[in-house]
Formats: C-alpha cells, sequence, structure tokens
C-alpha cells in the first residue's frame, strides 16, 4: 500500500529545498545562454513556492503543478527513481532507496 501522506511530505521538502534529488530543466526551458539561465532561476523560484491545486494531485503525493511567469506557464512533475537512476524507485516513500527528480518545461512542451 502506498503511503500517499509521507510521499507528499518527502515531494514538498525536495521541491522547497531542493534536497534529495535533481532538478531538470525540459526541451525548450533547457537553454545555456544568459537569458536562458535568467528564466530557469526564476521559474525554479516559483516552482518551490507554488501552492499545489487540488484538480492537480489525485493522489495527494504533490507531484505536479504549474507557474506562471513572464506570461507563460509551466508545468512541472516529480517523479521517482532507484538510486542508481536507472529504474523507478520501488518505494517512493522511503528515501534511501529513491531520488527524486524534479522536471520543469513550458507547458506547451507536455
Amino acid at each position: 500500500m502506498t503511503d500517499h501522506i509521507k510521499i507528499r511530505a518527502l515531494n514538498d521538502e525536495f521541491r522547497k529545498t531542493l534536497i534529495g534529488g535533481q532538478v531538470v530543466f525540459m526541451a525548450n526551458l533547457a537553454g545555456r545562454e544568459a537569458k536562458d539561465l535568467v528564466l530557469q532561476h526564476r521559474v525554479l523560484g516559483a516552482v518551490r513556492v507554488a501552492p499545489i491545486e487540488e484538480g492537480n494531485d489525485p493522489y495527494g503525493e504533490a507531484d505536479f503543478g504549474s507557474v506562471e511567469v513572464d506570461g507563460e506557464q509551466f508545468f512541472w512533475k516529480i517523479d521517482y527513481y532507484d538510486r542508481a537512476m536507472e529504474f523507478g524507485s520501488d518505494d517512493p516513500a522511503d528515501p534511501s532507496v529513491t531520488c527524486r527528480v524534479l522536471s520543469i518545461f513550458y507547458a506547451y512542451d507536455y
């Protein structure tokens, strides 16, 4: 049985502190120019403080959301991998066997 409450707490902690996983900027947001890095920083800041919308959280795990920055819509999601980053985690509620990955991308890339 999945422990949605513990997973939610771990996801919230990771999203706010960025400790316990990795952040990945996807597709069109993954640029390397200075203007892209500034936008990445601003979007990441918005993701870290964004409230979880009930309609985007059917399992109560706080693993998906959206933010708006400079009039653009961005989505973010958290996935769970084993510590070697090869397979999905056997137990996302156990941080000793799970690496969280926060992916952030333009809504139109979804």
